[in-house]
């Protein structure tokens, strides 16, 4: 585990948790439990900043941090037989996204479509399907209908290949897409059984273990696109809450640091 410490610099500590069973000093623990929850914290300030980051990237989901608390595994004996207390620290356990839908913003653009409910557009990469509800789409030089990033988007029958003589795009409530030279066919739009088991890539990209099935309850709208549900100001406050708590962290550190100096100063006293 690495950890920040401090308000200058950074200073790397790498402790095995296992290895804190060990120590015997209350003030060694005590700075270890709040270095615990710097190191969440610091990893809850990169989650909230990337929300704030993506709060107008298209088909973004919120993500949020989730915390659990661990305790020290071996109680520590003490000279009259019995144990001590366990000591609990501050683990960031796992990463879950908010998938309810964005709101619907207008583009003008008639490549762009959005989803109206449940499910996800499926787009073709070098290592396989991946799923989006970005609906930012527009023709590559072949004609190929892609997104941003030039990868092709799939329909029931495969790729959309648009001829250059074409005119009057357009996307149907149910998705099939036609233009002058007639129906195209449907987009490929799926859903999952348990959306919870979805793994994000790059490009707002999505993959999954588990296979899809087709989706039923939508509608495609085209001419707008499916905004992020990040809300910017309860992201903002979130990030003034983590700033405070980090920085009032760092004062009880500094405190026990303090604390264990002046101790070490007067026992040497002591023994002169």
């Amino acid at each position: 585990l690495w950890a920040q410490l401090g308000e200058v610099g950074l200073v790397h500590l790498r402790c095995d948790f296992g290895e804190l069973t060990k120590l015997k000093r209350p003030i060694d623990k005590a700075l270890l439990i709040g270095l615990s929850r710097q190191m969440a914290l610091s990893h809850q300030m990169s989650v909230v900043s990337n929300n704030i980051a993506n709060s107008g990237t298209a088909g973004y989901k919120t993500e949020e941090l989730r915390f659990e608390e661990y305790l020290m595994p071996v109680a520590e004996a003490r000279d009259d037989g019995s144990t001590a207390n366990s000591i609990s620290y501050v683990l960031d356990a796992d990463l879950v996204r908010d998938f309810r839908s964005g709101p619907m913003n207008p583009t003008g653009n008639d490549f762009d479509v959005a989803l109206n409910g449940e499910g996800w557009f499926v787009i073709q990469t070098e290592n396989g399907d991946r799923y989006t509800r970005n609906g930012h789409f527009t023709l590559d030089a072949e004609g190929t209908l892609v997104n941003a990033a030039g990868q092709p988007v799939l329909g029931e029958n495969g790729t959309y290949i648009i001829g250059s003589t074409e005119t009057d795009f357009t996307v149907a409530p149910d998705g099939t897409v036609s233009t002058s030279a007639g129906e195209k066919g449907r987009m490929r739009v799926v859903t999952f059984e348990d959306e919870r088991l979805l793994q994000k890539e790059g490009e707002n990209l999505f993959t999954s273990d588990a296979a899809p099935t087709d989706a039923t309850s939508y509608r495609v709208r085209q001419g707008f696109v499916e905004a992020s549900n990040v809300e910017a100001v309860t992201e903002t406050a979130r990030m003034i809450d983590v700033m405070r708590a980090y920085m009032s962290t760092t004062r009880m550190l500094e405190k026990l640091g303090q604390l264990k100096t002046d101790a070490i100063k007067q026992l040497g006293q002591v023994q002169a």
